[in-house]
């Protein structure tokens, strides 16, 4: 089987994780695995230590890619990277260079910036697949140019594919703030159809995107989740203090005031509160973000990392005592279910979580018991979870267990996976 993919390590990031799992134990479930990444990726993260996951008896083909980000990069390196790892700032603090930029990769770059990858894939792929009788096919995206490569080679050699979504396509929070014109919006939205209806089975991440789907097409579909892994982590002991850890990109939209406002207000009610509190954000953090924290007093509480390895996240996650969810408060990430989601849950540490009403993470966290769920608007009960909360860690009570979470361990998801690809 080969496995159509962008991001692999070493990248870093959630994007890789899906496939580098699924990669790892289908041979357990006698499916062989055949890779086919880029040779010179553009990647706005790197993690050199998920190269160890990999196996040495995986067979992976490499490609040369054409990477717009470099041109873009020669004006400026700073905003090519924040656009590409998917930071983009509001559009009234937007700088004429980064709406320049948003708007030629959103009208010029259509589905997105790997579309010159799509010719010589499907050129060495074609040739590859008929030497070596590959039956099936694997597209992830995004980026969702890769299932275009699906689409060619299924049209050409009539080869059995599956079309995977991390995430949606026209959907998905940031498309509003590509600038697209009308003719960019059109071709997406066929794109995005031809791909769904030309793909023999589509595999999507969550519940939401499967109901979209579903009215753009009648192919099956069918939602297979991210989930954590049993990766063996060194012994680490809660932190002293009261810390609430957010793992993970801080995008501009993911900024629920009411929580900072909360925070503030015990700050002042309890001096306890006050004395243990630590605010932990790892990854990267939009200004704006920063700004609205600051601007409730917190700033002597933030402690701010960059990025760390995955390893090191998952170690941080179990550290931590309260683990902090946030999504964009937004009818279009309902859908969004994060990885990161699953390992906050394998950590066995409670989850407080934000977003939009109706989320697919409320689902999750209601079935597991791993956590509690608000939109962005409930100041009072935001404040009195956050009291039950701390509570709880001064009585040394402040634990979870959550219920049947093994359904979303990696090695059971990839069952699920190949009886699929099976069947």
């Amino acid at each position: 089987m080969l496995i159509i993919t962008y991001y692999w390590p070493p990248a870093g990031g959630p994007g890789v994780q899906r496939w580098l799992k699924f990669v790892k134990y289908l041979p357990e479930f006698e499916i062989e695995p055949i890779v086919y990444i880029p040779e010179n990726p553009s990647y706005p993260l790197i993690d050199a230590t998920l190269l160890e996951e990999v196996s040495e008896k995986l067979t992976v083909l490499k490609q040369p890619i054409f990477e717009p980000y470099g041109i873009a990069g020669m004006l400026s390196k700073k905003q090519t990277k924040i656009i590409s790892s998917g930071i983009i700032s509001p559009k009234k603090k937007q700088s004429l260079l980064q709406k320049l930029l948003l708007y030629v990769r959103g009208n010029f770059f259509v589905p997105d910036a790997r579309k010159f990858w799509i010719k010589p894939s499907v050129r060495f792929l074609k040739s590859y697949i008929e030497a070596n009788d590959i039956e099936t096919i694997i597209t992830t995206g995004p980026p969702h140019s890769v299932h275009l490569i699906g689409m060619k080679l299924k049209e050409l050699l009539g080869v059995r594919w599956f079309a995977d979504f991390r995430d949606p396509w026209t959907t998905i929070g940031y498309h509003k703030k590509l600038k697209l014109g009308k003719r960019a919006k059109q071709k997406h939205r066929r794109l995005e159809k031809d791909v769904l209806n030309q793909s023999d089975h589509i595999i999507v991440t969550s519940f939401t995107t499967k109901k979209e789907f579903e009215t753009l097409t009648e192919q099956p579909i069918t939602v297979i989740t991210n989930g954590y892994d049993t990766t063996t982590i060194p012994s680490v002991s809660l932190d002293v203090d009261f810390t609430i850890s957010h793992i993970g990109s801080l995008l501009a939209g993911r900024n629920p005031k009411m929580f900072w406002k909360a925070i503030a207000d015990l700050i002042q009610e309890n001096s306890a509160f006050a004395e243990r509190l630590s605010i932990q954000l790892v990854g990267a953090v939009s200004t704006t973000v920063l700004e609205s924290i600051r601007s409730f007093g917190l700033d002597k509480y933030l402690k701010i990392q960059g990025y760390v390895s995955h390893l090191e996240a998952l170690e941080l996650q179990r550290k931590a005592q309260l683990l902090l969810l946030i999504e964009i408060d937004s009818p279009e990430t309902r859908c969004i279910i994060p990885g990161k989601l699953f390992e906050y849950m394998n950590a066995k540490r409670p989850i407080l979580a934000f977003g939009p009403q109706g989320s697919d993470v409320a689902q999750v966290l209601q079935t597991t018991e791993t956590g509690t769920y608000f939109t962005y608007t409930e100041y009072a009960a935001i404040k009195a979870q956050l009291q039950a909360y701390f509570d709880a860690y001064q009585d040394k009570t402040l634990v979870v267990e959550g219920r049947n979470i093994v359904r979303y361990s990696r090695k059971n998801l990839t069952a699920s996976l190949a009886t699929l690809l099976k069947s």
